[in-house]
């Protein structure tokens, strides 16, 4: 397997739509500016749910056409997740070229997420997906409560491959696996992988998505990265959290995930200290202290063990 690691920025959607305060656009576009100027190749701009759902996002139709102009943007993919037809119509009056979807595991959890169970949610899906494979768009399929779901408990393995097997047959490029309200273990994100190569999915098409709940994220990526997968999610600031899975701490911090990696000898093209501006612009928007493990503790470069000048 390559040494090159996909870092998902999931921070302006997934980071912001849990946060108290929702912020003006032109906030965003400059927390995305920043997380361009880092390295950050794959952002995760927004969603194109209903805004009396997620009010944070309310301001996807505005957003996106701007993401073109951003310094840096080039070459970059910013996937939107769409819920339905309606979301699609949107996203695509807006000039996304990359999108995601989202269901569970669970139906319990899909249930209360997106009002329907986790097949309806597929069958919800196959239009959506069938439309961006004929625009050509990039798509990923999220499979949220992987490993534990806040109402039914632990979630058997091939469970959740099964639900991505679906979406494959659907037409997604990826599938990732989320940890949503932060249970799973090293020992169980082997066994995830092991039983999805089994049945037939490519480890470049497995993608992680990690909560820190129990401060067992990053040991869930090195488990991963033992496994042979390459991609994994994060949101710089560690913003973020499921409005709909009670007690889901925030998503891996990407300044903690690239000092990881950097010292552990992984490439992936994304610079800390960059990174850091870009979380401590999005705590002070958000008027919050930054509080992930690397904001607080400083700089250090991982290659040469000292601190760095802009610590």
């Amino acid at each position: 397997m390559s040494d090159l690691v996909r870092i998902y920025e999931v921070g302006p959607r997934d980071g912001l739509q849990n946060e108290a305060v929702a912020l003006p656009t032109d906030a965003k576009v400059r927390y995305i500016e920043l997380l361009l100027a880092a390295g950050l190749r794959e952002i995760e701009a927004t969603s194109f749910v209903s805004p009396k759902a997620i009010p944070q996002l309310a301001d996807a139709d505005a957003l996106v056409p701007r993401l073109s102009e951003v310094p840096g943007s080039a070459g970059a993919r910013f996937p939107v997740l769409v819920p339905n037809l309606r979301g699609m119509e949107r996203a695509e009056a807006a000039g996304a070229q990359a999108l995601a979807v989202f269901t569970a595991a669970t139906d319990a959890f899909t249930e209360r997420n997106i009002g329907m169970t986790v097949a309806a949610s597929l069958d919800a899906f196959a239009p959506v997906l069938r439309r961006a494979t004929e625009l050509g768009w990039w798509r990923r399929g999220y499979v949220s409560t992987a490993f534990g779901c806040p109402y039914t408990g632990a979630v058997a393995a091939e469970r959740a491959v099964d639900v991505a097997l679906r979406l494959l047959d659907l037409g997604v490029d990826e599938v990732c696996f989320g940890d949503t309200i932060g249970v799973g273990v090293p020992s169980q994100v082997a066994v995830l992988t092991g039983t999805a190569v089994a049945a037939g999915i490519p480890l470049d098409r497995i993608a992680f998505h990690f909560h820190d709940t129990r401060g067992t994220a990053l040991a869930n990526v090195s488990a991963g990265l033992d496994a042979g997968v390459r991609c994994f999610d994060s949101a710089a600031g560690g913003t973020g959290g499921c409005p709909y899975a009670p007690g889901a701490a925030g998503n891996l911090a990407t300044e903690d995930l690239v000092y990881f990696l950097d010292a552990s000898g992984w490439e992936h093209g994304v610079d800390l200290d960059r990174v850091l501006e870009a979380a401590r612009f999005a705590a002070a928007a958000l008027g919050k202290p930054l509080t992930t493990k690397v904001g607080q503790a400083g700089g250090w470069d991982a290659s040469t063990g000292a601190p760095t000048s802009r610590a």
